[in-house]
């Protein structure tokens, strides 16, 4: 049978030896937010746009 103190030490050891970092984890999450909200405000801004020419063009066609 094995000692206490012995499976102890084992778990310490294996513990810091495959403890994972999670610092980078953060930064990755708020890049992916960025991200997704960059891509959002562009089809927004371009939709916009689109339809801003538009009228503006139909507006210019139909008073000249």
């Amino acid at each position: 049978m094995q000692s206490p103190a012995a499976v102890a030490a084992f778990k310490r050891i294996v513990n810091t030896c495959l403890r994972r970092s999670e610092e980078g984890q953060d930064l990755l999450e708020y890049g992916l937010l960025v991200a997704l909200i960059a891509l959002f405000a562009i089809g927004a801004v371009s939709t916009v746009g689109t339809t801003i020419h538009t009228v503006f063009w139909q507006t210019i066609a139909t008073n000249f």
